[in-house]
């Protein structure tokens, strides 16, 4: 059998459709284009997670059911893919191809192709939902049968109130379709009253999307009444600027995350880990990156924690550039300063 150097040709070489997700930090989707680029070494993986690619594959055998797989590589220093280990699980994969085969000869039956292949992984049950509503979407089928008693709850019908009986699969079908003028509508005019344990799960699943004007909007203005209580529910921060980390409206992102850093004593580490971990392209704009990294510099957990949450920020492409611009700011604080010399003295 010829060397097949990358995962993306033996699918190809087997099947007519194969889509290519990011399950780390997002679940979206990565162009094949890209991937391939990837795979050969010529960029970076573009959302890299504890130093590593965990991105779900999608592909389809002409008219059969589709296969998914996930997988996660490891990545060296500058991101990209360590091609030891990527051949090293194509190596496994071909064994067990070449044992069914065997086992189709024999008459025995046949066994999963990554059957204790060390570079897959089972993602979270959420995570799961909302690749799956991605999945449906891009092979043109309906979305799960908890859709619709997911947009009767999102449009008021049922009451606020009976959220317990929304299926998550029905929230992440909401969030891939909510660019649709009625879920866009239901929307918007749901977040102001949704309780605590709905927004986050339907921000957590907005994270994922491009949203749109009006369903950010909501969730500035969401935002924006809870950062006035007297004890603000972090809960409710964390869930906007994460369900807002994509929005289309660049001017409204910036403005949430704006009136949250200007606010040092609700910063806490799950809140900087937050902005860090879904919402970093917009660490990239000066003025919020300057913010964010003084809040880091006078984070309740301490160096290790500004240490470990800068170098994540850093490995990350596209942010290395800025960040160091603004961390050899002669104006930044004496508090940052004091925070980047022990990170890299």
């Amino acid at each position: 059998m010829s060397k097949i150097p990358t995962i993306s040709q033996f699918l190809e070489s087997n099947s007519t459709r194969l889509y290519l997700f990011d399950m780390g930090r997002r679940v979206v989707r990565i162009p094949r284009r890209q991937f391939l680029k990837f795979e050969h070494g010529e960029v970076s993986y573009p959302f890299p997670l504890q130093r590593k690619a965990w991105f779900g594959i999608l592909f389809q055998e002409q008219e059969r059911e589709p296969f998914i797989w996930f997988l996660q590589l490891p990545l060296d220093e500058l991101g990209q893919l360590v091609p030891a280990a990527r051949d090293d699980f194509l190596h496994r994969l071909l064994g067990r191809v070449d044992e069914n085969l065997r086992a189709v000869k024999e008459g025995q039956q046949l066994e999963s192709v990554l059957k204790d292949n060390p570079y897959c992984f089972k993602p979270k049950d959420e995570r799961l939902a909302v690749f799956h509503a991605k999945a449906a979407r891009a092979l043109k089928r309906q979305p799960s049968k908890y859709y619709i008693h997911a947009q009767q709850y999102f449009s008021g019908e049922l009451g606020w109130d009976q959220w317990p009986f929304v299926g998550y699969q029905g929230i992440a079908d909401m969030a891939v379709r909510q660019h649709e003028k009625e879920n866009n509508r239901h929307l918007s005019q749901a977040i102001p009253q949704l309780p605590v344990r709905p927004f986050e799960a339907l921000c957590h699943c907005l994270e994922n999307e491009e949203i749109t004007l009006d369903i950010t909007q909501a969730l500035l203005d969401r935002a924006k009444t809870e950062l006035a209580e007297a004890a603000p529910d972090l809960a409710i921060i964390s869930s906007a600027i994460r369900g807002a980390a994509q929005s289309c409206a660049a001017a409204l992102r910036r403005e949430l995350l704006h009136a949250v850093l200007n606010r040092p004593d609700i910063c806490t580490p799950d809140l900087l880990i937050a902005i860090s971990g879904r919402a970093w392209e917009s660490l990239k704009e000066a003025e919020s990156g300057r913010l964010y990294l003084e809040r880091l510099a006078e984070n309740s957990a301490g160096q290790p924690f500004f240490s470990q949450s800068l170098a994540d920020l850093l490995y990350l492409p596209g942010m290395r550039e800025p960040l160091l611009r603004l961390i050899r700011d002669p104006d930044r604080s004496e508090r940052l300063s004091q925070a980047v010399g022990e990170m890299f003295g």
